[in-house]
């Protein structure tokens, strides 16, 4: 199925651009989130009429990202969990717990935009995290877990 990206799509392309995608994704992701549409005749002429007022929204999306990025790099993130003598931790810090702890400081992050490249953290110390705040715009912070002796 072809479509018309309203909005920038990692691994797929930018905004106005036509791709050709399989049926379901199209169906199931692109179409009902918003970031796509499909590519009739219509569409295409429809789209053009408001692209203007597409990209303007998009490259506001964009300075707000990266103004709330500027804001959050560097962030450190604390949190204590239950831990054994050895310094692992009964469970684990996932996304959510440092999402939590993100909105509790005042930034509004989402668990999806947090990303942790060696899945959830799982011992005391520090960790390196990543919020993704728009597709062009990563900030990376610190997440320090401290153990509480169960």
């Amino acid at each position: 199925m072809q479509v018309i990206l309203l909005d920038k799509v990692v691994n797929l392309g930018v905004l106005g651009e036509i791709v050709k995608v399989k049926d379901g994704y199209a169906r199931n992701y692109l179409i009902p989130s918003g970031r796509a549409r499909r590519a009739t005749e219509a569409a295409k002429a429809e789209f053009e009429a408001k692209r203007a007022e597409l990209e303007k929204a998009a490259a506001a999306k964009l300075t707000e990202a990266q103004a709330q990025g500027e804001k959050l790099a560097g962030t450190a993130v604390k949190l204590t969990q239950k831990a054994g003598v050895d310094g692992r931790l009964f469970g684990s810090v996932t996304n959510h717990d440092v999402a939590d702890e993100l909105n509790k400081l005042g930034y509004k992050v989402a668990k999806s935009q947090v990303r942790m490249p060696s899945g959830p953290i799982k011992v005391v110390g520090d960790s390196t995290v990543s919020v993704a705040l728009h597709t062009d715009v990563v900030v990376e912070i610190n997440v320090t877990v401290y153990g509480e002796s169960a």
